[in-house]
């Protein structure tokens, strides 16, 4: 078998798998950040959740696709290696960026969201409080 072919099978098979490990550690351990994001809400947080997983596969597995054309034939064991490398490091790139780019902005949801639940006052507008009695009475 062709040098080249051997290169694109072992790049398919580490990128799906490192795609598919990512995913499902960040759908598994996100869903309770997501919970607190959407203030309790389990369904809202699962949807979101389920949402995010189908989108961070789209994008991993069309960027790795497209990433996997290779100009020139590899010829040697070397060149696999080397080949390999730079197509592996680029995808372990594009997911960790993916991933601090998700965390970054549920952060600031999640921010967003303690700051409106932090300005709720104690009493309604519209509502009237009795004075507190004086500490010595």
């Amino acid at each position: 078998m062709d040098l080249t072919v051997i290169t694109y099978v072992v790049y398919l098979v580490v990128s799906i798998g490192l795609t598919v490990w990512v995913a499902r550690t960040l759908s598994s351990n996100g869903r309770i950040f997501l919970a607190d994001v959407m203030k309790g809400d389990e369904k809202l947080a699962g949807a979101v959740n389920h949402l995010l997983v189908v989108g961070f596969y789209l994008v991993n597995f069309g960027f790795v696709a497209l990433y996997l054309n290779r100009d020139e034939t590899v010829t040697s064991t070397r060149g696999v290696f080397e080949a390999l490398s730079t197509k592996l490091g680029v995808v372990l790139l594009v997911l960790g960026v993916l991933h601090l780019g998700n965390v970054w902005v549920l952060g600031r949801i999640r921010r967003r969201g303690r700051m409106e639940r932090e300005q709720v006052p104690p009493v309604d507008p519209q509502a009237w409080a009795p004075p507190a009695a004086p500490a010595g009475a």
